[in-house]
């Protein structure tokens, strides 16, 4: 097996910009208290001493916090972009010269550099990876074979990875353990629903300036992260309006208050569209073709192709920047649609991503995993296997705990009461 990798210094926009990321990492992490908690833990017990991690996420001052949790615990860590767009660079800046984590990341890089990086993580002959939508397992799987005898498991933040990686293990492709993080109730009840919610609508907020009050949001899948993006648009005051193939999802958006109705349908009436499903073809050459004039249209699931930006430029005659992040589409028959951060993550794109209190549990989530990656991976088979139990309780009780909040314990005479059957009417 092998046991070195060359030694990594990383590729960022500008080092000078690194003092300026470094006060953006130190205020989220005073806003991370669940994970302080576990780094110092790591310092103490050193749970992941001597293990080469490769880590393909959003480079934010958030996942800084994460970084360097981990290498605090003793991993080697390098850390790719998962998207082209989300890097904040004077993060990654401040990562490579501050804190000496080797960073390949750079905003608005295109996709072959975007590759080049993930390369660059996977370099690092790494023996656990930790994804954001699972383009470093992908790539070790399919360019990078040889590396898999390194391996000893891999952990993956998002819905739309998660949903990758599951395919990837029916067909017998996958090759190692993952841990599903979004699987965890304190990463996709809060992350997802509260996280994505807010810093989706913070980021067209931010491309566009646009008042939501009294505006149709046609909110494209109504899972958590629908939930949430729904919830804080009707906060606004928008008429939200919900697409859905899941019966039961689409019964509980009318319960919610919500107006429901296939995608052709809403094509015809929204003023901004959010898709957020974790699937491909969402909006179409149909639907660009019914939406009227000035429509806005955002993505808030982990890849692009939920927008067909191919068919929107067919339909186009022209396409020019208006805004940053904000690019104008005139119809041939003159009608000008906008779509915004060229339909990636939007959150990420024109915003700065979840707020660091939500992502403090996601991110515990992570730390948490790869030690238990590091104890059980001997045990666990080729599979996307959900966060244990106990440590999604563990991470809700000490947020609850960082929060001054408490909660109530079951009596001696209740917890007999639950484990038994013989007490009735």
């Amino acid at each position: 097996m092998e046991t070195t990798a060359p030694k990594m210094t990383g590729d960022v926009k500008d080092l000078a910009l690194a003092e300026k990321g470094k006060r953006k990492i130190e205020w989220a992490n005073q806003h991370m208290p669940v994970l302080q908690l576990i780094r110092k833990q790591f310092i103490k017990d050193q749970p992941l001493k001597g293990i080469r991690m490769s880590a393909c996420l959003h480079v934010t001052s958030e996942t800084a916090n994460l970084a360097i949790t981990l290498r605090d615990g003793g991993a080697d860590v390098v850390l790719c972009a998962s998207n082209p767009l989300s890097t904040q660079d004077e993060v990654a800046a401040s990562l490579v010269k501050d804190y000496n984590i080797p960073t390949f990341a750079i905003k608005g890089e295109d996709n072959a550099t975007y590759y080049a990086h993930i390369n660059a993580a996977l370099d690092h002959k790494p023996q656990i990876t930790m994804d954001d939508g699972a383009d470093l397992v992908t790539i070790l799987l399919t360019k990078r074979p040889d590396l898999v005898q390194n391996i000893i498991g891999g952990t993956e933040e998002t819905t739309t990875g998660v949903i990758r990686l599951r395919a990837m293990a029916k067909d017998g492709t996958l090759k190692y353990p993952i841990v599903a993080v979004n699987d965890a109730l304190t990463k996709h009840l809060f992350d997802n629903r509260y996280g994505t919610g807010q810093s989706s609508i913070d980021g067209v907020l931010r491309a566009t300036n646009l008042l939501i009050a009294g505006l149709r949001v046609v909110v494209s899948g109504y899972g958590w992260c629908g939930k949430g993006v729904a919830m804080r648009a009707k906060g606004h005051g928008a008429d939200v309006i919900i697409t859905e193939i899941n019966p039961v999802r689409a019964l509980e958006a009318v319960m919610d208050g919500f107006r429901v109705m296939p995608m052709p349908e809403a094509a015809k009436i929204g003023d901004i569209f959010i898709t957020v499903t974790g699937n491909k073809s969402i909006l179409t050459h149909d639907h660009f073709e019914r939406m009227k004039d000035g429509a806005v249209i955002a993505n808030s699931g982990h890849f692009n192709v939920e927008i067909d930006i191919p068919a929107l430029e067919k339909l186009s005659s022209s396409k020019k920047p208006v805004r940053p992040f904000v690019d104008e589409y005139v119809m041939k028959d003159g009608r000008k649609l906008y779509l915004l951060g060229e339909g990636r993550l939007i959150n990420l794109a024109a915003a700065e991503g979840h707020p660091a209190s939500v992502m403090d549990m996601s991110f515990a989530n992570q730390a948490l995993a790869s030690e238990y990656l590091v104890k059980n991976a001997s045990s666990l088979k080729h599979q996307v296997y959900s966060v244990p139990e106990n440590i999604d309780r563990h991470i809700a009780k000490l947020k609850l705990d960082s929060m001054g909040i408490q909660v109530d314990k079951l009596t001696p005479d209740q917890e007999q009461y639950l484990a038994s059957w013989s007490e009735g009417t």
